[in-house]
Parts: C-alpha cells; sequence; structure tokens
C-alpha cells in the first residue's frame, strides 16, 4: 500500500514538473519546455552550502526560503547539505543572519509518543528527490511520508502524503531550535479555529545582527487540528491530525510586523488550495526572469551551468516587507514597524529587503541586474534609502531591518551611482548624494571596520581623509571591529571615493567632485615602488621589513597584496604609470595569471578551504571579490587578447562544473558569483561598475554562438539587443573584429546607451589574436 502511494505520488509529481514546463514564457511568449528552469541544476556545489546559499521552493528574493536542512548549526556548512541524508526540517528562512519556522511531518506511534520532540530526523534518499526552481520532493524514509515543497513570496505551500495506518499523523513545530547563523527561541503557537493557527518566535541577535527581531507566521491547513502539544523540554510543538487523513496541504505564511500581516500575505499571494498551480505559478516567474537572456551554441552542460549562474544571481537576498507594504524598522534603539510609501493603486511602491554587503557587486550584480533585470536594481534603491530615511545612513549589509556593517567601505556607492548613470534611478537625486556623501564622512559607514555596530574608528577614516591612507596595524588596535586591513581599505575607500565623484559631477556639484577625485587618487599612497607591489604602511608612513605580498590578510581584506594590487578600478591607467608604462604592468599581470593557472585561479575549491594556509599564496583568486576583475585589466592595457584569453580559462576552469562536489570554489555570496560566471559567459564586464557618465562594457570572449538580452521596455527604449559570434569555439576564444549594428569598431567597448537601444553586436571569433595573425602574415611576406 505504501509503496503503491509513493509511486502515486512520483507520477503525480512529474505530472506537475510536465504541466509547469508547457506554460508559455509570459514575456517572450515561447515555449519553455527544454529551455531555463528545466536547465537549472539546484544541487550545483551543495556540498560546500553555507546557511543562504542553497534553494529549491522558493521565488525571487521570496521572503520565503522553503527547503530541507540536512545540517542546521552554523552560518557554514548548514543548510542543506548534500552528503548529509538526514532532514532535520523544512524551514522557510534562509537568509543574511536569520533563519527560522522549521517543520517537520511525522507520523506517532505509541512507543514514539514521548520521544518524537527531541527525536524526529528522517532519512532521505537523493534517488527519488526532485528539484526543480520553485519545487522540492523528498521522502521521509523513517515515516513513509513524501513531502513536496512550493512557495509564493512570502508564503510557503507544503503537501504531505501521510501512509495508512495504525498511526496519528502530525506535524511538528521545532521552533526553540538553533537553524544557521541564529537561535530561534520563545517559540509560540495558538489554535485559532478547527483549521488554522498562528504563532511567533524571536531570532535571537548575533554578532553580525545585534538586535533581535520577531517572526510571526500564520498556518492554514486543509484537514482539521485534532490536538495540540507542547513539550515542557523542548518546548516545541506538536500538531496532531489525526489517523484519518491522506494528503495534507497547509500554507505557511510569515511576517516580520505581526500575524495579521502573515495572513494577509496568505489571503494576497496564496488564496486557493491548488498545489500544482501553485508550482506551475512559481516555474513560470522563474522562466520570466531566467528568459531574459537566451543563449544559442555551446554544449548542453555549458548551458545548464549558464542558467544555473543565472539562478543564482536572482537569490540569497530576501524580502523583508509584507505585500502590504509594512516591514520591520530596527535602525534605532526601539524597534517600529514601518510602512512603504503605496503608489496611486494603493501597492508598496517597492520591496524592503535583507541583504548581505554590497563588497564586489561592482563587478557582479552592478552590471547584470543593471543590463538584465533594472526593476531589481531600482527596487534595492528604494530599499537602501529606506534604511538612510529611517536610521540615517544607507547601509552595506542590512539583516532584519537592522545595520551590521558586514565588511567595509561605503560599498552601497557604486551600486546606487551605477543604478543613477544608467537612467534606471532619475528621483530624488540630491537627497541620495547627500545620503551617499554622510557615508563617506567622519561618522558615516566608511568609518566602521567590520561589525563595529557602537564605534567609528575601526574604519580608519580620520587617517585616510588627514594622511591619505588607513595605517596597518590601526592604533587603536582591533577592538572595534573586523576586517581592519589598512591597504586593502584605503584601496576600497579611493574607488569609492572616484564613484561619488562621478556623481558630484553629474548634479553639477565642482567643489565635491574635486575634493572626491582628489581622495580617489589615495591608492597611489600604499603603492610601494621599489617592490611594485601595494603594501601597507604602519601610522609613521613605514613600508614593513620583509613584506610577504603573498601572505593572506596582511594589510588586505581577505586576499593578499599580489591579488589586491590591481584594486584601482577607476584608474588602471594610473596604476600602469606606477608600475612603469603598460607593457610592464602587462607582463606583471600576465606571470600572476599563468601562476594562479596552476592552482586553478582559486584558494582551494570552497570559502572554508580559502583560510587554510596551503590555499593562501595564490597570486590571482577568482572564489572571492577583491580580484575577481583581473582578467578584464589587460583590455585597460590595450591587450584585449589577454583579457579574451583568461576570461575564457576562468570561465572554464571556476565556473563550469555542474555536480555538487564543486561550482564556485569559493565564497558564492549571495549570488555575486553566479553574476560574474553568467557576465564572463557573455562577454559583458565593467571595469568600474558603471559608475560613469554613459557607463562602458567591456567586451571579453563570449561562450555562447548567440546570446540575446530581452530589454525591459519600462526602462530602456529598444527590445533586444544581441551578441553573435562567428566561428565560436573552445579553441576560437581571441575576437578578431567587432562590429555594432553592422558598424566596425576598433575598441573593444561598448556603451550602455549603445546597448539598450537594442540592435545586435558581431564578434568574428578565432584561436589566434589580431597580433598573431599580423605577426603570421609578416613572416609569411618575409
Amino acid at each position: 500500500m505504501y509503496f503503491n502511494k509513493i509511486y502515486r505520488n512520483i507520477v503525480g509529481s512529474l505530472l506537475v514538473l510536465i504541466s509547469a514546463a508547457s506554460c508559455k514564457n509570459s514575456e517572450t511568449g515561447l515555449p519553455v519546455n527544454n529551455q531555463f528552469t528545466s536547465k537549472v541544476y539546484p544541487l550545483l556545489d551543495t556540498e560546500n552550502s553555507r546557511w543562504f546559499f542553497f534553494s529549491s521552493a522558493c521565488r525571487p528574493f521570496g521572503m520565503v526560503n522553503l527547503s530541507p536542512d540536512t545540517e542546521i548549526e552554523g552560518a557554514w556548512g548548514s543548510g542543506y547539505r548534500y552528503q548529509t541524508d538526514t532532514v532535520k526540517g523544512f524551514s522557510h528562512i534562509h537568509a543574511w543572519q536569520m533563519s527560522g519556522l522549521s517543520v517537520m511531518a511525522v507520523t506517532i506511534y505509541p512507543e514514539n509518543d514521548k520521544k518524537i520532540f527531541s527525536d524526529f530526523y528522517s532519512p532521505f534518499n537523493h534517488e527519488t528527490e526532485k528539484i526543480t526552481p520553485g519545487y522540492h520532493y523528498l521522502e521521509l524514509n523513517r515515516y513513509g511520508i513524501s513531502a513536496e515543497l512550493s512557495s509564493t513570496k512570502r508564503v510557503g505551500f507544503h503537501k504531505y502524503n501521510y501512509p495508512k495506518g495504525n498511526t496519528s499523523n502530525a506535524i511538528l513545530f521545532n521552533l526553540n531550535t538553533l537553524l544557521g547563523p541564529c537561535k530561534n527561541s520563545n517559540g509560540k503557537l495558538k489554535h485559532d479555529t478547527k483549521n488554522e493557527l498562528s504563532g511567533s518566535f524571536v531570532m535571537t541577535p548575533t554578532n553580525r545582527r545585534p538586535k533581535p527581531v520577531t517572526v510571526y507566521f500564520k498556518i492554514k491547513l486543509n484537514v482539521p487540528v485534532q490536538s495540540i502539544k507542547q513539550d515542557s523540554i523542548t518546548k516545541n510543538y506538536l500538531v496532531n491530525l489525526g489517523d484519518s487523513v491522506d494528503e495534507v496541504l497547509m500554507k505557511a505564511g510569515i511576517s516580520y510586523t505581526s500575524v495579521e500581516n502573515a495572513e494577509v500575505n496568505i489571503q494576497e499571494e496564496l488564496p486557493d488550495w491548488n498545489f500544482n498551480s501553485c508550482v506551475a505559478r512559481a516555474n513560470e516567474e522563474w522562466n520570466s526572469m531566467l528568459g531574459r537572456i537566451q543563449v544559442e551554441g555551446g554544449t548542453e552542460k555549458e548551458q545548464r551551468r549558464f542558467y544555473t549562474d543565472l539562478w543564482h544571481a536572482l537569490q540569497g537576498r530576501r524580502i523583508i516587507s509584507d505585500v502590504n507594504g509594512a516591514y520591520p524598522d530596527n535602525t534605532k534603539e526601539h524597534f517600529r514597524i514601518g510602512q512603504i510609501p503605496l503608489d496611486e493603486n494603493g501597492k508598496p511602491g517597492f520591496n524592503h529587503y535583507n541583504s548581505d554587503s554590497f563588497w564586489g557587486a561592482q563587478w557582479t550584480i552592478n552590471t547584470l541586474w543593471g543590463l538584465v533585470y533594472p526593476e531589481i536594481m531600482d527596487d534595492f534603491v528604494h530599499s537602501l534609502m529606506q534604511y538612510y530615511k529611517d536610521g540615517g545612513l544607507i547601509p552595506r549589509g542590512p539583516s532584519g531591518g537592522n545595520y551590521t556593517y558586514v565588511m567595509t567601505g561605503a560599498s552601497s556607492t557604486p551600486f546606487i551611482v551605477s543604478a543613477i548613470q544608467k537612467g534606471i534611478v532619475t528621483d530624488s537625486l540630491e537627497n541620495i548624494y547627500n545620503a551617499l556623501k554622510r557615508n563617506h564622512m567622519p561618522n558615516g559607514i566608511m568609518g566602521k571596520a567590520g561589525y563595529e555596530h557602537r564605534t567609528n574608528t575601526g574604519g580608519g577614516l580620520a587617517y585616510y581623509i588627514k594622511n591619505g591612507y588607513v595605517p596597518y596595524p590601526l592604533p587603536e588596535g582591533d577592538n572595534f571591529g573586523a576586517h581592519q586591513e589598512g591597504a586593502g581599505q584605503t584601496l576600497e575607500y579611493a574607488y569609492q571615493d572616484w564613484a561619488l565623484a562621478q556623481l558630484a559631477k553629474k548634479l553639477n556639484k565642482p567643489n565635491d567632485y574635486g575634493y572626491f577625485l582628489n581622495r580617489s587618487e589615495n591608492y597611489k599612497h600604499v603603492y610601494n615602488k621599489q617592490s611594485g607591489w601595494m603594501t601597507p604602511k604602519d601610522i609613521n608612513g613605514n613600508w614593513p621589513e620583509n613584506y610577504d605580498v603573498y601572505s593572506y590578510e596582511n594589510g588586505f581584506v581577505e586576499s593578499n597584496a599580489a591579488q589586491s594590487t590591481w584594486f584601482v578600478p577607476h584608474n588602471i591607467d594610473g596604476l600602469a604609470r606606477l608600475m612603469g608604462g603598460k607593457a610592464a604592468a602587462t607582463d606583471k599581470l600576465n606571470a600572476q595569471f599563468e601562476s594562479a593557472e596552476k592552482s586553478g585561479f582559486t584558494s582551494g575549491k570552497s570559502h572554508e578551504a580559502e583560510l587554510h594556509p596551503e590555499y593562501r599564496r595564490i597570486p590571482v583568486n577568482y572564489g572571492n571579490q577583491p580580484s575577481i576583475q583581473t582578467a578584464f585589466v589587460f583590455n585597460q592595457l590595450n591587450r584585449p587578447d589577454l583579457t579574451q584569453h583568461w576570461a575564457r580559462k576562468v570561465a572554464s576552469g571556476v565556473f563550469s562544473d555542474l555536480s555538487t562536489k564543486r561550482g564556485y570554489n569559493g565564497d558564492e555570496d549571495q549570488g555575486l558569483m553566479g553574476s560574474l560566471a553568467v557576465l564572463m559567459k557573455i562577454g559583458l564586464f565593467q571595469m568600474n561598475g558603471g559608475t560613469e557618465e554613459n557607463p562602458e562594457y567591456q567586451i571579453g570572449s563570449p561562450v555562447f554562438d548567440k546570446i540575446t538580452i530581452q530589454l525591459n521596455e519600462d526602462y530602456y527604449p529598444g527590445k533586444t539587443f544581441e551578441i553573435n559570434c562567428i566561428n565560436n569555439s573552445a579553441y576560437n576564444v581571441f575576437v578578431n573584429e567587432v562590429t555594432l549594428n553592422n558598424s566596425p569598431i576598433k575598441q573593444y567597448k561598448i556603451t550602455h546607451q549603445d546597448i539598450i537601444n537594442g540592435g545586435s553586436i558581431q564578434l568574428k571569433m578565432s584561436d589566434k589574436s589580431p597580433a598573431a595573425i599580423s605577426e603570421q602574415q609578416k613572416q609569411i611576406n618575409k
């Protein structure tokens, strides 16, 4: 009987997926069979997951990110870990410094009635597991239960098929537990009506998120609740559904403001009980998003990896506002419920977000979101500005409506300036400028080191303004936060000052423009001309003796001097002059790539491995953000052939796997590395994060024969932009000729306006660079 039921469930699940996959893309009108979501490989790199890494039954940026947890302790190595074959619960929140609402379908026998609260984990088998974007199916072998998960933005939707027999079927609410980065405590569950429950729990503070956050939830079931029992030890709850139920559907709406708003989220987003329809709608939404970029050519594996990368680029950062615009504001001393302004239709003008840092976003989501998903960039800018209106600072990584001060610098500045320069954000520019400027001045974000909640010292900004660099070590010591790496901070501040200067120029602020442009030259103060490397300086301006440029975090944030020497994205020409000219700079960087290739361009195969001493000594690391721009530096040094050569090498060496063991070979960081992989594979990159007037895109070496970008007509005048690669292959990586809309261009770059007006670019590919072909012809002529 049980196996017949499982068979029926499997068939039913397949029909759901087939039905979903037979929809048409709402934007392109194309059938989505064998496209987009069907190419996504959700299990990529899941042996190296951190808490917010894995996604299955979720929507893009959804408040709910429902998935099974196989490891539950710690921010690292927790959540869904492929090699652990035991389900410890299905939780709804997997976000930056946030977690919770873990539930587990169970069957109760007389002999396990009392111990079920502490002994409820169940093994499962990957062989019967099915995962597509917006859907997850697995079987809880201990109980003979098949579980299916899906969701809307703010509501989890569960479908459980229980075995028939002499058992009581139940759902365990594990409200007081450790999940990922934080403990859940003070869990409460209330029986509202025969089919409805409600409750709350508190996400306790972490060292990154210093304030508690209350999560409210509303539960609706398609069967009546027979009884609720709370355990005196674990304080968790067992909801008994009786022995006559077979198929159970459960909706779980969450909110960070109230139970009432959790119920509103259900009413607005999931009013019906059609599970298959919910799965189909999730699939449709993902197809619509992934279908913004359509690729042709390459191998099947390359296409699958591409759409998996693009899928990752649309996740990690999570909505925290309710469907009616209510949101948690924890930016000041006392918590309050905020309200997003409503538009003329009574709908919130934007969503509010929880987010890890924008550290490294200048080379990743700045470009991808700004070009392909401008509405997302628009949303995030408004959210960041709402934090400013509430708490007085634009954050660099908010969690639970609160500042976390994750990482260093004013990393939100290039993100917001890029959105303005691309014409995505056009209103309140003076207010935005003043908000950004505050972060660059004393008592702003730039003055805070990582997780420095109560002081403004660890960032060393006072020294940077006075002396032109942040000293290392910082004289005040390391009692004020993390990442106090003076040379790395100096480089980051200089670039961010340049980005702010561009906005000052746009808004006709000559004095501010000159001031921040002058500060952007501070990178020169940590360049050691004798050694030829960026190097930390002490408070007296002295270079360290016997300095090892390959030592990790020795003056540089999550990197070494060799990697960070190239962190001058706003002035590669100026950096080259310090090095003795572009030819000398080219030779230096090329030698670094040749060395890094021996180690696969990464420090190990995961972010955890990167911390091991044997993996740190690498001159270019594509497993973390500080040096991911380096392949495109060659373009700025008049050697586009080396950009094309090394960009292809990195794409195939770092971002080509399609397995549970490998994927990003480092820190994926909420879609940053997925975004980078997409950009490298379509051959477009922005060195300064798109922060100059009419931002420039550098041309790399696309992996695919044809790339079609669907432009959002609410923001851009063109409909599509095509990249056509003639004679493309794994060997023909060099771009010999570039034609934009049938007009030849000599430089390997195009502007934002070129792309958003629509049209196409044609790249003629070869296995030899133009310089090599020219030299070969010279030899023939001799």
